[in-house]
This record gives C-alpha cells, structure tokens and sequence, in this order.
C-alpha cells in the first residue's frame, strides 16, 4: 500500500470511510434506535393505533371527522375542530390554510360563471367568512349563539368597501353579503349600504372591517384548524360545549358525560406548553363502550 501514488490511497481511504459510516447510519444505528423504540414505547413506535373490537379505528395522533356522508356532523360523537389537510386529516397532505388576519374580503360567485375546470364558479371564502361560518354552524348544531365580532348574523365577514378611499364616503358596500341580501347595517357616516355584486371590483375602495358588539361563545378552536391540519385534541372548552348535545343524543346524564370527558383530559406539553386538551377520537371510543 506503501508503494501506492498518494492519490490511490486518499481515494482507498475515502472508500473505506464511506463503507463504515454507510455501515453505521444506513443499518446499525437504524436497528438499534428501531430496536430501542419497539422494545419500550411499542404502541408510540406503530403510530399510536387505536382498536375497538379487534380492529383499528385511528391514531390518537391524528385527527378525524365524526360527520355522515353528506358531511354533515353525527349528533351523538363529539366534533373535532376543522382541518385545512386535504379533504380533512389528510398525513399526506397536512398543511394550515396559510391565510392570515387580513384576509378579510371575499371573491362572489358569479350566477352562470364557470371556473377553469368549466364548474359553476363557486368563488372564494376569505378567511374571515369561513369562521363566520363555522361558529354560526356550532352555535346552529349547539343550541348557543354562533355570533362574534367582525362577523355577519348570516355568517360571513362584517366588511365594507367605502369609496372614494380617502375623504368624505358617497358609497358603502358590504362586499361579503351577495345581492339581494340586506347589508348588517343600513348607514355608515350617513351613507346607504349596498349589497355586493358577484363579479363588481371593488379594488379601488377602502376596505372597512365592522367589529359589532358581539361575544363570542363558540371557542376559537372550533372555528380555526391547526397548524398542520391534524390535531386530535379539542379544548377542554369545545368539549363542554359539546357535551348537553352529545348527553341528549345519547340518552345520557350530563354529568356523566362531563366525567367522561374530565378522565380524557391531556395536561400541557412537558407541563408547561400549550394548553390542556381533549382527545376526540378516544374520548367518542369512550362513550360507545359506555352506551352506544
């Protein structure tokens, strides 16, 4: 090896270094950190699987709708909180809307208008409108008030074009509420409000969020997803919102269904982050055994 140029054995050197450490982090650390996990923490390793009557029903890591076909929400389970993953609790597609507080201002569908894809026009929910929405439907399923600041009784965002953008107003739009719908105020600074036309820009006009004198009941979980679209756990608040309609469902005590919830309780991350929380899917796992 000795009588070898210098660059043959600089090239045999880096060859042998690259078996070794392929050797080490392509198989023994593997094997062994599997090993590890297996052997102590086998339910975390295997995805933290769910099973009722032998099979598996979820992951307490990840989230899933409790709703019928049509999607609408099954009465009798309690709701987890909305996911911007995919279709709903997609691992494939977890992701967060990636809106923020200033998307306020809604895209009217156009009646007769096709999208790209030659569909009828849908338009676009600002982010504002879909917890309008979302808390008019829990307040609707709850028997509790849907309302909240910056929000429409007819659930979509309290939000008003004025024109022109500076000085003195000579038009006012709520540009969320569609014609012929009556706007959520009549005036503003003496001006008649109009009601929006799908396809009008508006663009040009100075956009005016109205807070109102609402107060929210329907927690914030239950009207925005989480970050990755996949979190199992409701707050303990949604949870006792939830619990008189699930306690009727199911021909309960409302103070049974409350223990039930008070045993399914999960305490801050590390004991200091975050906030207490709720498993959905164990907790509805849970009430099936208690009384289907």
């Amino acid at each position: 090896m000795e009588r070898l140029p210098s660059w043959i054995r600089q090239h045999l050197a880096a060859l042998r270094a690259l078996l070794v450490l392929t050797l080490v982090t392509g198989a023994i650390y593997p094997l062994l950190v599997t090993g590890v996990a297996q052997a102590v923490m086998n339910g975390d390793a295997n995805g933290s699987l769910l099973q009722e009557g032998g099979k598996d029903v979820g992951s307490a890591l990840i989230g899933q709708s409790f709703t019928d076909g049509d999607g609408n929400p099954i009465k009798k389970y309690f709701q987890s909180r909305p996911s911007a993953a995919g279709a709903g609790y997609d691992p494939t597609s977890t992701a967060a809307s990636n809106l923020g507080p200033e998307d306020v201002l809604d895209t009217l569908p156009v009646p007769g208008a096709k999208d790209d894809e030659g569909n009828p026009d849908t338009g676009k929910q600002s982010l504002l409108t879909q917890v309008c929405a979302r808390s008019k439907a829990v307040g609707e399923l709850e028997g509790v008030s849907g309302a909240r600041p910056f929000c429409t009784s007819d659930g979509v965002g309290a939000v008003l074009k004025v024109f022109p953008a500076v000085g003195t107003p000579t038009r006012v739009v709520s540009v969320n509420q569609a014609c012929p719908a009556a706007p959520f105020v009549s005036l503003y600074q003496g001006v008649k409000v109009e009601c929006g036309k799908p396809g009008e820009d508006y663009a040009a006009g100075r956009t005016v969020p109205v807070r109102g004198n609402a107060r929210a009941v329907v927690p914030p979980d239950a009207v925005t997803a989480s970050g990755s679209g996949l979190d199992p756990h409701i707050s303990v608040a949604y949870a006792e919102l939830q619990a008189p309609r699930v306690a009727r469902e199911r021909g309960l005590g409302l103070d049974t269904v409350r223990a039930l919830i008070g045993r399914h309780i999960t305490g801050r991350a590390l004991g200091f982050m975050g906030e207490p929380g709720v498993n959905v899917l164990e907790l509805n796992l849970a009430l099936d055994r208690l009384k289907g």
